[in-house]
């Protein structure tokens, strides 16, 4: 493997190894402390690393007096939500669920979620609702799947004692509520300003647990103990956006580009390779319609075409068009990407292509600028002459020079015609006749 595929491969499997090892427990974890609340803050949408975190928060909550999550999200995937609740559901720990800071919401599946606690909260000024599912192609859904969320909504809801109406007309009708509203829906358990006003109401409540058993809530003093995502979760997190997976895969398909036309550069044929290898672990975090990927990765592999074949264009156009409708298809679910970024970003590709191809063609009809081809057909004076050998000057080097046939002399024009080792072959420049 040459010099530059060891550089590439070993981008790739160093970034590989970083975000493989995300989501791993710390080692050497310290046990948890009697009187404390284990607290989780989610800020943004429900994704599959928010489900595993979530889940995982559950386990790391046993011994602890509850485990308190923090919600403002738009809503999620249904997937991850149904994961959530399941743990959620299954808990041998009272979970909390406080829909918090003023301002914040827990709509779609958030408003699932915060009904699968064990005690559902909201400040003031949040509301929760709006979780009628979203079809996978953003046409109409299906009756059959309203109904199979609604029953699913109704059924959460009885679990936990609270309004199944109101559960089920958040699915059916996209019914939204304020936190007063709720409160008197019997939808949410209580209202609260701010953590301390939470844990303060939460002090002496009962919660039946999966098991059966009841537990006291004893949360007036406790000490708080923050479960954070980390920094490979977080990057998954971060990672788990549409526009960024695709701006990824785009960029670092124009760096491969640029390395193709470019043989030797390495840094942008590495910088490609990293970029790709993040939109991979995007992809893989995020759902994806199969249709959508093929017609991304066929339109990537059009723009490189047109490094072999350019002209018209075609395959970068063509490339485009498969790029913009891949990437519309790309997403299942509420997490889209973007029209106004990946339309940009496809037209910046494709002429980046376009470009790239032009510099190739253009450099395969320039001569060759090394090796014998360089110096034949050049002319030079000869400089000095020793026996059958001249001496000239050409390239910034020095040659000897050689002239089967003909007599050498000092300030004689000749032309190469040859090179045999390291003397050039040269014939005398027949000077033009003047009248």
């Amino acid at each position: 493997m040459s010099r530059r595929g060891r550089a590439m491969a070993a981008a790739f499997v160093l970034f590989w190894a970083i975000v493989t090892t995300a989501g791993l427990p710390a080692l050497g974890a310290a046990p948890p402390p009697g009187n404390a609340v284990l607290v989780t803050r989610v800020a943004g949408p429900i994704t599959p690393v928010i489900a595993d975190h979530l889940t995982a928060g559950v386990q790391a909550a046993q011994g602890y007096r509850a485990y308190l999550v923090e919600l403002d999200t738009p809503g999620g995937l249904d997937a991850s939500m149904r994961k959530i609740i399941q743990a959620f559901l299954a808990s041998r720990v009272p979970v909390v669920v406080h829909i918090t800071p003023p301002g914040a919401r827990g709509a779609s599946a958030g408003a699932l979620i915060t009904l699968s606690a064990h005690v559902a909260a909201m400040a003031p000024g949040t509301t929760i609702g709006a979780a009628t599912p979203v079809d996978l192609q953003g046409g109409e859904i299906s009756d059959k799947v309203i109904n199979d969320a609604a029953a699913f909504a109704r059924s959460v809801a009885s679990e936990r004692g609270r309004n199944v109406d109101f559960a089920e007309q958040t699915v059916r009708s996209g019914r939204a509520a304020t936190a007063e509203e709720a409160l008197q829906l019997q939808a949410i358990d209580l209202v609260a300003g701010d953590r301390a006003a939470l844990l303060a109401a939460l002090d002496g409540r009962d919660v039946t647990l999966a098991d059966g058993s009841r537990v006291t809530l004893h949360t007036r003093d406790a000490a708080i103990v923050d479960h954070e995502l980390g920094p490979f979760r977080w990057l998954l997190q971060l990672l788990a956006d549409p526009n960024l997976a695709l701006l990824f895969m785009s960029l670092g398909t124009l760096a491969l580009i640029y390395e193709l036309a470019n043989p030797g550069h390495m840094v942008s044929g590495i910088v490609g390779v990293i970029l790709l290898t993040l939109s991979f672990v995007s992809l893989s975090v995020l759902p994806i319609n199969i249709a959508g990927i093929a017609l991304v990765l066929l339109g990537m592999a059009l723009f490189v075409a047109e490094l072999y074949a350019p002209g018209t264009a075609v395959f970068a156009v063509t490339g485009a068009i498969c790029v913009l409708v891949g990437g519309l298809l790309l997403f299942q679910g509420p997490l889209r990407v973007s029209l106004a970024m990946l339309l940009p970003m496809v037209l910046v590709v494709a002429a980046g292509s376009v470009l790239a191809g032009r510099l190739v063609w253009k450099a395969r009809g320039r001569p060759p600028i090394t090796g014998q081809s360089l110096l034949v057909g050049r002319e030079a004076v000869v400089r000095r002459v020793d026996g059958e050998l001249g001496r000239v000057l050409l390239e910034g080097a020095w040659w000897n020079t050689r002239s089967p046939g003909h007599e050498l002399s000092v300030g004689q024009t000749v032309r190469v015609v040859d090179m045999q080792g390291l003397d050039l072959i040269v014939e005398p420049v027949q000077e033009a006749a003047h009248e």
